[in-house]
């Protein structure tokens, strides 16, 4: 967010351009990932995580919708509107995030912290290397009841390797507890699992290494790699309370 402006009708907010569009559009056009693509986004989310969670906040909304392409092709975690800072070692018990993507510990009402978002990353894994999510159901409902069955009722398809599959069960155990991510090493759990051998995480940072997407970008206003939208015509009344005068 570089800054905020404000007239009678709307608040407007000047923030950083991904033009590479939404990784959701690129999945739904390929189908699905290989495990070289996929492991670059997850490493891309579990950099976003490990700044966020350092922090004490907790992100709670992951899904390919939420993360965009940089015109290089780095993945960013965007949407932070259910994320929430709660500290360490706390719990808060808002009942929010995508139906197929909330941890057992939400729906059961047991409150939840840092841990529902790594459950959220194994989602995530499944989705990107197979196109769908594990848990979905003909309406939220449904699907809350096939997430507390857990992940070991799920059939992985041949295609997710082995290790992959080990890192999707770890992160998605139903005690948050034992979720890698949320060990004595935290984060570094993640990071140092077989699936990742080999990966070069000082890249990533340093942004040295090529991303297995790169998106075509014409030029600073070039947003082609959007679907295209139909423009909103509805005009708001004037906003004049004044609501944000000690901004």
């Amino acid at each position: 967010l570089y800054r905020t402006f404000k007239d009678s009708k709307y608040v407007y907010m000047l923030i950083e351009v991904c033009l590479g569009g939404e990784l959701w559009t690129i999945l739904r056009d390929r189908g699905s990932f290989d495990d070289n693509t996929t492991r670059f986004a997850t490493a891309c989310v579990v950099e976003a995580f490990s700044y966020l969670h350092n922090k004490g906040i907790v992100y709670r909304d992951l899904k390919p919708e939420n993360l965009l392409l940089d015109n290089r092709g780095y993945v960013k975690l965007v949407d932070f509107g259910f994320a929430k800072k709660i500290g360490f070692g706390r719990k808060t018990w808002t009942f929010c995030g995508t139906p197929e993507y909330v941890a057992p510990e939400i729906i059961l009402n047991k409150g939840h912290d840092l841990s529902a978002d790594y459950w959220s990353l194994g989602i995530l894994m499944f989705e990107l290397l197979t196109g769908n999510p594990p848990f979905s159901g003909s309406d939220p409902m449904k699907t809350y009841n096939i997430i507390l069955k857990g992940i070991d009722i799920v059939e992985f398809p041949k295609k997710i390797s082995r290790n992959a599959t080990n890192l999707i069960k770890k992160l998605c155990r139903d005690n948050p507890s034992e979720r890698l991510g949320y060990q004595k090493n935290g984060i570094l759990d993640i990071k140092k699992h077989k699936w990742f051998q080999g990966f070069d995480w000082d890249g990533l940072q340093k942004q040295t290494i090529i991303p297995p997407i790169q998106p075509k970008v014409k030029g600073p206003s070039d947003f082609s790699n959007f679907d295209n939208y139909s423009k909103d015509t509805d005009i708001p009344p004037n906003e004049l309370s004044g609501w944000d005068i000690d901004f």
